[in-house]
């Protein structure tokens, strides 16, 4: 049975009908970007609190890592599972129990009184999120069965994304000096209960394929298997031993427990993902572009961040109001991707979109330690339009070349590429600058080896350290690792250029024209997207059709 919408009866002055009350496409997609935007938020706005929860409930280092990965980890192992069910028992319904656990574990995120309890409730909220992040891409791909519409909201939608990611930290940091941490999380709670309300009454339900029974062990052991992944990669990016047990055994045994879920798919009558997805060049190229665009970035983000903090000497708000130039150009990106991909053609926009990143990676290798604002603002308005723009046509492509039916599953590989690409991109970037940075603190005049051995570990245990010295080591110290980090970031800088390139030329697998992969997909999926347009125009509820 291929997907259906259900839809409202009748209209009224000629605006789409949807269930659950119905409601306009244009309000349902304002609807779910509000709630991507919040997710979003909570991926970085902890960042900037760590510090004040580090004094107000004194976690010991292991504690105060998992308050901060466990979100990401927990929502990261769960997107196929929650995309896959949602297919079966209904994506709003999904959508709907996320809002409310979102909201519930907010509030005991807030009021935790020790690090086990806020653990347990940043846990809750990996959950919450892993229910609506794919819920609401899925969603979007039904609501607008139209390709040139569709595209238009998944602009926006990615851009909503960009948005929530990069302005985290500056709202943390705006909420962190006016209140106390607790308010990072309690900004969620009223927006959550708005958000319950207004899709329980708007939203339109959809299902994809109900024929035979919803495998919960391959989705366990999918669950598992990412875990196991992104858990090793977590650790290396914190510093651990690439071939230690914590990091190797994790990373072995989620790629085995992938490869099965992977031959289980194949075996059984009515998968959770048909595999066949991965044999059309658009989709599996699309998902390792995703990969390589997070890969690249955003562990060179994290760097950044610290340049403006340690290096620049800017607080937390002052950082987040620095790097506006790459939110507002991903917006950019974001609102003007349907035209472009028009224009252009997935191809050549996912293309030049890595290269202009490359290029704006290159432009910032000529930062120093000394403040150089329009470089900084030139480069990441470069960055965020080039970057926005490669998420757009890759996120598109994927999602067009996917069957209606199968759109949770679809969304739901698209955010475990994004997630499996970050915390890669955290580790191998990061794993980089470490390696750049470390050597020049081998031997500072008057500082002793082992204060130099642990300043050698990053730039903010060097100026700990330089705190401990007299004013000559002291000042010699911060200088030498002031002048390791930016040499080090140069470095990372070209390794990320290197990855992009990588990215372009991938890219150049992808459909020269749009239509290219919507006339293939059409041929798949037979009448699917009719029934979804049908129901998107408000008629009676559409049939259930035969898939593929």
């Amino acid at each position: 049975m291929s997907g259906t919408t259900t839809s409202g009866r009748g209209r009224t002055a000629g605006v789409p009908r949807l269930s659950g009350g119905g409601g306009n496409r244009w309000t349902v997609l304002i609807v779910l970007c509000v709630s991507l935007l919040f997710v979003a938020l909570d991926t970085t706005i902890l960042y900037v609190a760590v510090p004040s929860v580090t004094e107000d409930l004194r976690p010991g280092p292991v504690e105060l890592l998992w308050i901060v990965d466990v979100y990401p980890l927990i929502a990261a192992s769960l997107l196929i599972l929650f995309g896959t069910l949602g297919d079966r028992v209904g994506r709003r319904r999904i959508l709907l129990l996320g809002y409310g656990l979102f909201g519930l574990a907010s509030a005991a995120a807030a009021l935790a009184p020790n690090p086990q309890i806020l653990m347990v409730a940043r846990a809750l909220l990996g959950i919450g999120g892993a229910m609506i992040m794919p819920a609401t891409l899925s969603i979007l791909r039904q609501v607008f069965p139209d390709r040139r519409e569709r595209a238009v909201a998944i602009g926006v939608w990615s851009a909503v994304a960009a948005v929530g990611a990069a302005v985290g930290p500056v709202l943390g940091g705006f909420l962190v000096e006016n209140f106390w941490w607790g308010s990072v999380f309690l900004i969620n709670i009223p927006m959550m209960a708005a958000m319950l309300l207004i899709g329980r009454w708007l939203l339109p339900e959809s299902r994809g394929e109900r024929n035979g029974p919803w495998d919960v062990i391959g989705a366990i052991i999918a669950a598992l298997g990412v875990l196991g992944i992104v858990l090793g990669v977590k650790r290396i990016g914190s510093g651990a031993a690439v071939l230690g047990p914590t990091t190797l055994v994790p990373i072995v045994v989620g790629i085995a427990l992938l490869v099965l879920f992977v031959r289980r798919q194949h075996r059984r009558e009515h998968p959770l993902i048909d595999m066949r997805l991965f044999s059309r060049p658009a989709f599996g190229t699309s998902v390792g572009c995703i990969v390589l665009a997070m890969l690249a970035l955003v562990g060179l983000q994290l760097i950044a961040v610290q340049y403006l903090q340690l290096v620049l000497g800017l607080s937390p708000l002052e950082t987040g109001l620095r790097m506006l130039p790459l939110v507002f150009a991903a917006m950019a990106a974001g609102l003007t991707g349907s035209k472009m991909l028009q224009a252009l053609g997935p191809r050549a926009m996912v293309s030049l979109g890595f290269v202009l990143t490359a290029v704006a990676v290159l432009c910032l290798t000529a930062m120093s330690s000394q403040d150089r604002p329009w470089l900084l603002s030139l480069g990441f308005v470069l960055l965020g339009f080039g970057f926005q723009s490669t998420l757009f046509g890759a996120y598109e492509s994927m999602l067009s070349e996917a069957p209606a039916e199968q759109s949770g599953g679809a969304a739901a590989i698209g955010e475990t590429s994004y997630q499996l690409g970050a915390g890669i991109g955290v580790a191998l970037l990061g794993s980089v600058m470490n390696a750049a940075y470390a050597p020049g603190l081998s031997h500072v005049d008057g500082v002793p080896g082992r204060a130099a051995a642990s300043a050698a570990h990053s730039l903010g245990e060097a100026y700990k350290v330089a705190a401990g010295l007299g004013p000559a080591a002291k000042a010699a110290l911060r200088e030498a690792a002031r002048d390791s980090f930016v040499r080090g970031l140069h470095i990372t800088l070209v390794a990320s250029a290197v990855l992009l390139l990588v990215g372009a030329a991938i890219a150049l697998r992808l459909p020269r024209r749009a239509a290219d992969s919507m006339e293939r997909a059409e041929g798949d999926t037979g009448t699917s997207d009719g029934a979804a347009a049908v129901a998107g125009r408000g008629s009676e509820p559409a049939p259930a059709s035969s898939g593929r």
